[in-house]
């Protein structure tokens, strides 16, 4: 798969990731990317859908890594992941301007283990819990 260089990006480049509170500039996506790229070293996106029209790419597909390295301050857990991502990039020129990321931190968060998510069970005895009053 081919890794985007500085040479593919435009310097005045933003990137906007769901999630990240502000927009990144061509360093910030960089120092981004390299923390991603140790925290899931053997990581792969893997794109089922692929969409091109004027200036503008849509991928649509997966990400598979391995937690191997320290993620948003967790230490590694050494669990495997595979979340949904849509990526969409905007090239002027033949170079990479803008991008937007979305993935599923929420089912990344609970396949690490950090997201607690409740079994039917336990859903069922809140619900019948608050009908009884």
């Amino acid at each position: 798969m081919c890794k985007p260089t500085r040479a593919m990006m435009s310097a005045d480049f933003i990137a906007d990731l769901v999630g990240i509170p502000v927009s990144l500039d061509l360093e910030a996506f960089i120092q981004f990317g390299l923390e991603f790229r140790t925290a899931f070293p053997d990581g792969c996106h893997q794109f089922d859908e692929v969409i091109e029209e004027d200036t503008k790419v849509v991928t649509i597909g997966k990400f598979r890594g391995t937690h191997l390295g320290k993620f948003q301050g967790l230490p590694a857990t050494g669990k495997s992941v595979e979340i949904e991502v849509t990526h969409i990039d905007k090239l002027i020129d033949d170079r990479l301007v803008y991008h937007w990321g979305q993935g599923n931190q929420a089912g990344m968060m609970q396949q690490l283990g950090i997201v607690f998510v409740p079994g039917l069970s336990l859903i069922a005895a809140a619900i019948r819990h608050q009908i009884r009053g």
